[in-house]
């Protein structure tokens, strides 16, 4: 493990701690991996209540710094506050349900280090439950259809991959776990921070499609693995998160594309988002709640999302054909529940990359 005591850190790993001694699970495996790379850790206090658990983690590992969030601010707002005090010219954010494993930061420093087009990498994640499978959030990598609908190597939907070294090739991704991401501290200079009216889910890939409309590269890279709960603050499937995700898709979607590209996507979305709001036909009323409760939202603070667009816009340096090239070029939706085609490695050999 590095001295990160008498060295200055070259990457900063911020933790968004919400309750729980999960969180010195975490630190536990920070400290006693073997990693040259000299780092700090910034953990962000967004607990509810004090429930002790920062106190017990200080008892064993003294050196990392907290700063205070107010409370149940949601994973944004901490990250974004630990973002702002941190020291490394890389930072990695990092869930308090992950579990790190030797040299995982030096690869990743060494991926940045190569090219200063990369503005953000995510390390392979498998899951803590089955150590053999990809994580089912962030798995090998994420990627997106032009309909805002995420996927990821190794994890489609409901497929989730084992991984049998199918992804260990390093490639260019849209988009970076937030439970995990590694980014430039310099890109995120220019693209600004978190956008935390997210309060949680989608914020780590609108902050990658704000990277990529600043000109940037996102990548896998493989060699740094690390393990993910999934789920532990928030429980997977509830209807808060399935709102949450349908939500901020859209806004997300309405922030960062131009207006040319949202006329020839926002049909097709609406199209999806109908068919979503209709498995309240076949049972599943939370999902088909969660979905009409997020296009409410939308239409109900339109002048919401066009401050936030305008943000975005301003800001953007390349034109929706380069970003484009990063993407999923058809629905990922028809391409699973359609085509039959399950696996990331399917979709893409069908030439699904957008041109």
């Amino acid at each position: 493990m590095a001295d990160t005591a008498s060295t200055s850190p070259v990457v900063s790993v911020i933790i968004p701690h919400y309750l729980g001694d999960i969180l010195s699970d975490c630190l536990k495996t920070i400290y006693e991996a073997e990693e040259p790379t000299p780092f700090e850790v910034i953990v962000a206090d967004d607990q509810p209540h004090n429930d002790g658990s920062i106190e017990r983690a200080l008892e064993n590992w003294p050196d990392f710094r907290i700063v205070k969030t107010g409370g149940k601010r949601g994973l944004a707002y901490g990250c974004n506050r630990g973002l702002e005090i941190a020291n490394g010219r890389y930072a990695i954010l990092l869930n308090n349900d992950v579990e790190v494993s030797d040299g995982w930061l030096t690869a990743l420093v060494s991926a940045l280090d190569s090219d200063e087009t990369i503005g953000a990498a995510q390390p392979k994640v498998r899951s803590m439950r089955d150590k053999a499978q990809f994580d089912s959030e962030g798995a090998g990598g994420g990627l997106m259809d032009v309909y805002a609908y995420p996927f990821c190597l190794g994890r489609v939907f409901d497929t989730v991959e084992m991984d049998e070294g199918q992804y260990d090739t390093g490639r260019d991704i849209f988009w970076a776990l937030g439970g995990a991401m590694f980014v430039r501290m310099s890109a995120i200079e220019r693209t600004g921070l978190m956008d935390e009216a997210f309060y949680m889910h989608m914020e780590e890939i609108d902050l990658c499609w704000r990277l990529h409309l600043a000109g940037y590269r996102i990548v896998s890279v493989p060699e740094s693995l690390v393990y993910h709960w999934g789920g532990f603050s928030l429980k997977a499937e509830t209807f808060q998160r399935l709102y949450l995700k349908h939500r901020n898709s859209l806004i997300m979607m309405l922030k960062n594309w131009s207006t040319g590209s949202l006329i020839r996507t926002v049909p097709m979305r609406v199209f999806l988002e109908v068919a979503t709001g209709a498995m309240i036909l076949k049972g599943d009323w939370r999902r088909a709640l969660a979905g009409i409760a997020g296009v409410l939202w939308v239409l109900v603070h339109p002048f919401d999302v066009l401050r936030r667009r305008k943000a975005c816009q301003v800001a953007r340096e390349v034109p929706d054909r380069v970003v484009r090239r990063a993407m999923y070029g058809r629905s990922a939706v028809f391409a699973y529940y359609i085509r039959g085609r399950k696996t990331a490695t399917e979709m893409l050999t069908d030439g699904g990359m957008a041109e």
